[in-house]
């Protein structure tokens, strides 16, 4: 088997998870062996657990997401695909770990969001989708015009999050004020580009 680098993206509600859970899921069919990890910050469904808003989920080793290499390290030698969910929270070292498990032929599917909530480009993911050999983008609905959604809207207090420098990084679901929504409907009030 050659190994490749998988890049699944898009916005929150999009179905990134639930796309890494079915393509993990179809791995088992082939009777090949799958390790999943994920950062440890994001225990929305439980500790060491990936789960889809749906409520698809499967375990994962959770871990520090300024140590993208301790995959490597904990990586089985019988693993012939790993998935890394919530990718966008990684440190940048990510990009060469994903790059380094390929090289060894396996396959490598990382999810992440590709912007953030201000819509910039989001911790390492714009260097995998760069050096990924396959990415798929997936769109959620905009829940102010039904259009195709592209971008998450994070509401404080019911309003949008202003603009702001350095990362916006707040670990979250449906109920945390987060939004799909589409370009036209997305707001970052004090967004020096506009």
């Amino acid at each position: 088997m050659l190994g490749r680098v998988e890049i699944i993206c898009g916005g929150m509600f999009s179905g990134k998870t639930e796309e890494l859970l079915r393509r993990l899921r179809r791995t088992q069919f082939a009777n090949q062996v799958a390790q999943v990890f994920t950062v440890a910050m994001d225990s929305r469904y439980g500790y060491g657990i990936v789960a889809s808003h749906d409520g698809s989920k499967c375990e994962a080793i959770p871990l520090d997401r300024d140590n993208p290499g301790e995959i490597l390290d904990l990586l089985n030698a019988e693993t012939t695909v790993v998935g890394i969910d919530e990718a966008q929270f990684f440190a940048g070292g990510l990009v060469d770990v994903c790059e380094e498990i390929a090289n060894r032929g396996v396959r490598v599917i990382a999810v992440g969001l590709n912007i953030d909530a201000l819509a910039r480009p989001f911790g390492p993911m714009p260097q995998l989708m760069a050096r990924a050999d396959h990415v798929t983008t997936l769109h959620a609905i905009c829940v102010v015009c039904g259009a195709d959604a592209s971008r998450t809207q994070l509401l404080i207090n019911g309003k949008p999050v202003p603009w702001q420098e350095g990362p916006l990084i707040l670990v979250g679901g449906e109920n945390e004020g987060y939004e799909a929504r589409c370009r036209a409907c997305h707001e970052v009030p004090g967004d020096p580009k506009n």
